[in-house]
């Protein structure tokens, strides 16, 4: 499942509402703890996709622990730690180690720094650290 707010939507304060209660509960509706235990959630911010401009690590923490309080809220704590929450949107080398140091940044959804080797070397090796 992939979620994330529009640069209006960030400027006005307004992501945690967007993601909770419109965005996720809409895509978990109908889902069951086991079935959110084994999701995949790529939060990836509509005003950082191909624009260069990506999630301070901040951002990305506040927003990644928002998307999990909401996996497990009325489904337990499971779902809390078991549902992987990727980061995407302009996963860079420069970025990737402060973004992965974050504690509910389990990983980064790669678009286009995937179409460099060497720059997904980095990220791969570096995204890996914690």
């Amino acid at each position: 499942m992939c979620i994330g707010e529009t640069l209006e939507e960030r400027e006005s304060s307004r992501t945690l509402d967007v993601l909770r209660p419109g965005q996720i509960k809409e895509g978990l509706t109908g889902c069951r703890p086991p079935q959110v235990a084994g999701l995949v959630i790529a939060y990836e911010p509509v005003w950082a996709i191909g624009t260069g401009r990506n999630a301070t690590p901040q951002q990305a923490q506040e927003a990644h622990a928002h998307i999990r309080d909401a996996c497990a809220s009325g489904l337990g704590p499971r779902p809390r730690t078991s549902a992987a929450i990727l980061y995407g949107a302009a996963s860079r080398p420069n970025n990737i180690r402060d973004l992965r140091a974050q504690p509910d940044v389990d990983g980064a959804l790669v678009g286009g720094a995937s179409l460099d080797p060497k720059g997904f070397s980095a990220i791969v090796r570096d995204g890996s650290r914690r």
